[in-house]
């Protein structure tokens, strides 16, 4: 598949995915009644519904990374060369936070409206650090066993860490800035995407390497 395919094709799923996360955020808060627990589900059921239509489609033409994680986690792997993952990595934040601003459109929300919710603290970075290690983890393993099973996979693992995870599982430094954009139920504070993300790296990295190690790739690598 020619790169300008894999791009746009990773731009229209980032975009599609934050387009879902705030949409049905915004949507999710307004019909709850202030019970936070139900706008959470009408947040949660949507995200892992739509990862699982976005990797199916789009995965034949790009790979479906849709996210800086994954996409270094296949650089360490040399399944996609520097320059490539650099472009990935540009159009994947740029996509989100257009999917942002359709979004904010939609529900007739100020289109560029930076979060006031804070996210921060040991808690919340310890959450980041398992539900982005889980992530790779899930998409690694499935890759080894059952490739077919991957949209599912990463569709439910991303709806069970919404719930499981003291951050919600946002697991994606692009999906971070993005919704730094947004004061609305899935936002986050500007302030508070750095450690994010930075924690997200850190475990994306180390994800990589212990999985390769748990599945036995090391000699199949040939390193």
């Amino acid at each position: 598949m020619t790169l300008d395919r894999r791009l746009m094709a990773e731009w229209l799923g980032t975009f599609s995915l934050l387009a879902t996360v705030v949409g049905s955020g915004i949507m999710a808060e307004r019909l709850a009644g202030g019970n936070v627990a139900v706008a959470l589900l009408g947040n949660t059921i949507p995200t892992g519904a739509i990862l699982v239509v976005l990797i199916t489609v789009f995965g034949p033409i790009s790979g479906a990374h849709f996210n800086p994680a994954v996409t270094l986690c296949f650089t360490l792997r040399r399944e996609i060369d520097r320059r490539d993952a650099a472009l990935y990595v540009v159009v994947q934040v740029i996509g989100g936070i257009c999917g942002v601003l359709a979004a904010h459109f939609m529900f007739e929300h100020p289109l560029i409206d930076p979060s006031m919710k804070a996210r921060t603290g040991a808690g919340q970075w310890a959450g980041e650090f398992v539900a982005t290690f889980g992530l790779v983890g899930t998409i690694l393993a499935c890759l080894k066993a059952r490739p077919a099973a991957v949209p599912m996979a990463v569709g439910l693992y991303i709806t069970a860490a919404y719930w499981f995870t003291s951050s919600t599982s946002f697991a994606n430094p692009a999906v971070t800035i993005a919704r730094g954009f947004s004061d609305t139920f899935a936002g986050i504070a500007p302030a508070d995407v750095g450690a994010f993300i930075g924690v997200q790296l850190v475990s994306a990295f180390l994800a990589t390497y212990f999985f390769r190690w748990l599945l036995d790739e090391t000699g199949e690598k040939g390193d």
